[in-house]
């Protein structure tokens, strides 16, 4: 445990504990919902008699639902409780993504990944408003941090893995989603409910009111809305890395990939760290514009980098960003609401950030389509990709600022950014 203490603070001790390994086990399958048919999409075109402006659908389809269904499954946790929702959400996961290898139907497929895609709504923000329940404080933002790292580690593995499944038959990576299956019994025997954050049963109209009473907080709105504003650069970046490397500076895909690699290995230590700067700082007010200052930051230095080694250490900075500013933001807005509307509040934002990823490659495009007849298209990227660091580095400033000055929350616990 001294190796662990030295990468990862005196809290490291949490890894020891049978909740939180249950979480973190329970949050491998959801993270690579997407990513693992990332590199095989292109495969699926001839088994699915689908066209190749169709095949993206898988992806699509997939992800939308969470917009709706995420406040909703927040709803039910607060309501009846973190573990069956966990429990349930895992097997509907771990049943509809298999099932896609059955069939060769491509209507069917899209149905599969739409369930697939509400079992994924219910298991992310369920496993941070648990771990929210169970740690407060330094604890807290270390196990947020280690369950992020977890996510960027598996994005990078499972793909890998499904690349080279897909060279022996094009439904083996499908049959990766399985692993949700066995990690749906374990929570169900062994993960022990925090019942006494679990709601006595209320009307359903008073919770509601409750929660949006909460949400129009400043300090509040400020927070979910911040939670948001990574996702802009992140995204962008990913929407348009092969863009930049291969057309602005006349790179390869590979190199491309070495910017994607970076970048997720970056976010993933960056976010194993946030225990210890919690720890370190009296308040993560500071801490937080120092990230946020990156995401701006490394984006820009990439989109102008003269070179693939500037450009990656541009990627490296803005990873550093990503990493921190999302678990930090989640154990703040966990600290905001009191236990029985936790998971409601912990759901809205989660379904912030799913818009937010969802709309920033529509919202890039329109704007790069908009200003390529006056600025060229590598002007046209180059001046788009600024806008998202700013929005995304300095928008987050922006909220910091707001909630610093803004009431508390009375439910608020230790070490927010206030101060």
């Amino acid at each position: 445990m001294d190796s662990l203490t030295s990468l990862f603070g005196a809290d490291a001790d949490i890894i020891r504990e049978r909740n939180f390994q249950l979480l973190l086990l329970s949050n491998v399958p959801p993270v690579v919902g997407t990513a693992l048919l990332s590199p095989v999409l292109n495969s699926l075109i001839e088994p699915f008699g689908t066209s190749a402006a169709n095949v993206g659908l898988i992806i699509s389809v997939f992800t939308a639902p969470g917009i709706f269904i995420i406040p909703v499954i927040g709803g039910l946790a607060d309501r009846f409780g973190r573990k069956p929702i966990l429990v349930a959400s895992l097997l509907l996961f771990g049943v509809t993504g298999p099932a896609v290898a059955f069939t060769t139907d491509f209507r069917v497929v899209l149905v599969l990944r739409l369930l697939q895609g509400i079992g994924f709504a219910g298991v992310v923000p369920t496993i941070i408003t648990s771990i929210g329940d169970l740690y407060e404080g330094s604890r807290e933002a270390t196990a947020q941090g280690l369950r992020f790292s977890v996510s960027g580690l598996s994005q990078a593995v499972f793909p890998l893995a499904a690349g080279l499944l897909v060279t022996l038959a094009w439904q083996y990576p499908f049959l990766l989603y399985a692993v949700a299956l066995p990690c749906a019994v374990l929570v169900y025997f062994y993960f022990d409910e925090p019942t006494a954050t679990v709601a006595d049963g209320g009307e359903a109209p008073s919770y509601s009111r409750e929660l949006f009473g909460l949400v129009r907080q400043p300090r509040v709105l400020s927070f979910v809305v911040a939670r948001t504003l990574p996702v802009v650069v992140w995204v962008g970046f990913l929407t348009y890395n092969s863009i930049i490397v291969v057309d602005l500076m006349d790179g390869t895909p590979a190199q491309a990939g070495l910017l994607s690699a970076i970048g997720s290995f970056a976010f993933a230590g960056a976010a194993s760290q946030a225990g210890q700067i919690t720890a370190l700082f009296d308040s993560r007010y500071y801490p937080l514009l120092a990230a946020n200052g990156c995401l701006g930051v490394g984006l820009a230095t990439v989109l102008v980098a003269p070179t693939i080694v500037v450009a990656c250490l541009g990627i490296g900075v803005t990873g550093i960003g990503f990493g921190a500013t999302l678990s930090l933001y989640r154990t703040i807005i966990t600290g905001l609401a009191p236990p029985s509307l936790r998971a409601g509040l912990v759901s809205l934002s989660e379904a912030g950030g799913r818009v937010t990823a969802t709309g920033t490659p529509i919202a890039m495009g329109a704007v790069i389509a908009t200003a390529t007849p006056a600025l060229g298209f590598e002007g046209a990227v180059q001046v788009t990709g600024l806008g998202a660091a700013l929005i995304g580095g300095g928008g987050g400033v922006l909220c910091l600022v707001v909630a610093r000055l803004s009431s508390p929350v009375s439910a608020e616990r230790d070490r927010t950014a206030q101060g």
